[in-house]
């Protein structure tokens, strides 16, 4: 059934029904745009009374098993599930909605997405109920109230509302009682408070990411390798290079309990550089690369000496059967003596995800997947044209794809502990 803006309809009401699940889809005209679903639990005063109840990828599950939140990979974006027997009776119903990640800092509104639409389907039986389209009356809204499902006579209906808001998430936030950080200049907070904020949601991401691909008991160490050859000077100099870093260190993070991120930038020489933290994340590449004079910046390629003391560090000077993560960024270019030293390091806890960023062809990396001769397939490859045009949790998924399967298979051969 097609549901009209404003229609009210019953859900439970005739119904063996006991699992909901609210599908969410979209498209985005331009890539660069991020949208993302949400629900708000409210009470009967039509507000959150936790922070808690706030329920998005980076908080998806709720304190009583009764709703959770998913990312899709295909088809519908992302699903609000609810066991409707586990909400407490203190939820008088619940709002969903979908907002433009930072839509007003971005120029992005309600006009550049299309095709908007929440499916509710009965999570048992797979049978859908009602399907509402809206979002063609909207322009320049960056937020949604889709609907919301709420108790009536001791059942859940559900209205469909599709109205805007201005002010994206935040003014969601706001309007459903739940308190937003003020901003730096308002609060007089330091730029290091607001970049731990950001990268405390980072974290929550990678969080979900490790739940979903069963990585959450898995310690590891975590690095980065940054190329830092000639074509790669734009990336530096408009912070796209600042941000991998930061986004990287969320894993980081969630994986090593010191939360520490190990670097090293690389073109025809390499450097060691020290660990990044939470505590020094602020202008860490501005600090330690850029305006580090000892640095060897802007050269040609040659992969093979730095990857040789990754190795150094993990195998020899902090030698130990915990397994290693490393990032390797790379724009093109890659030389072909790596293959040789991947192969050799495959009998070592070190897992490679290269990733390719960039229009290069990659010819050397796309074959990573094809190299013979490892005791255990110890590198991944991912093209990422423009990286900072991926969303967080596209990131995270796909830079941790391959590695739950490394880790068995390196358990298995005894490179790792299990």
């Amino acid at each position: 059934m097609h549901l009209l803006k404003g229609q009210k309809v019953e859900v439970t009401k005739g119904r063996n029904l006991a699992k909901l699940s609210l599908y969410f889809g979209w498209t985005a005209r331009t890539a660069a745009m991020s949208i993302d679903a949400a629900g708000f639990i409210l009470s009967d005063q039509n507000r959150c009374e936790r922070d808690e109840d706030f329920i998005f990828y980076g908080n998806p599950y709720d304190r009583n098993g009764a709703v959770s939140h998913s990312l899709l990979e295909s088809g519908d974006k992302e699903v609000i599930q609810i066991s409707l027997s586990r909400l407490p009776e203190s939820a008088a119903k619940i709002a969903f909605s979908v907002t433009i990640h930072e839509g007003e800092k971005h120029g992005f509104s309600m006009k550049d997405a299309a095709d908007l639409y929440l499916r509710l389907v009965n999570a048992e039986t797979g049978e859908e109920l009602y399907r509402f389209e809206y979002g063609l009356d909207l322009s320049k809204e960056t937020a949604i109230v889709a609907g919301e499902l709420y108790r009536h006579n001791g059942e859940w209906k559900f209205n469909a509302i599709g109205s805007g808001f201005d002010g994206g998430l935040a003014a969601l936030c706001t309007n459903f009682g739940l308190e937003i950080e003020e901003t730096a200049s308002e609060a007089a907070a330091t730029v290091e408070e607001v970049v731990l904020s950001t990268i405390d949601l980072r974290k929550k991401i990678v969080q979900y990411t490790l739940t979903k691909k069963k990585l959450d008991h898995v310690a590891a160490r975590v690095g980065i390798v940054l190329d830092i050859t000639g074509s790669m000077q734009t990336l530096y100099k408009n912070g796209t290079v600042q941000e991998v870093v930061e986004r990287i260190l969320a894993v980081a993070c969630k994986f090593d309990d010191n939360g520490s991120l190990d670097v090293w930038v690389y073109d025809n020489e390499f450097s060691r550089l020290p660990a990044v933290t939470e505590r020094d994340i602020d202008q860490y590449v501005s600090n330690h690369i850029l305006n580090n004079k000892s640095i060897h910046k802007f050269g040609r390629n040659n992969e093979p000496p730095v990857m040789e003391d990754v190795i150094r560090k993990y195998t020899v000077e902090e030698e130990s059967e915990i397994p290693v993560f490393i990032i390797f960024i790379n724009d093109g270019g890659v030389v072909k003596p790596i293959k040789k030293v991947i192969i050799e390091a495959s009998i070592q806890p070190i897992f490679w995800q290269f990733v390719g960023i960039g229009e290069s062809d990659f010819e050397v990396l796309k074959h990573l997947d094809t190299m013979e001769g490892r005791v255990v397939d110890n590198a991944n490859f991912i093209h990422l044209n423009d990286i900072a045009a991926v969303s967080d949790e596209s990131l995270y998924d796909q830079l941790l794809n391959e590695f739950p399967q490394w880790i068995k298979a390196a358990a298995e051969k005894r490179i790792i502990r299990k």
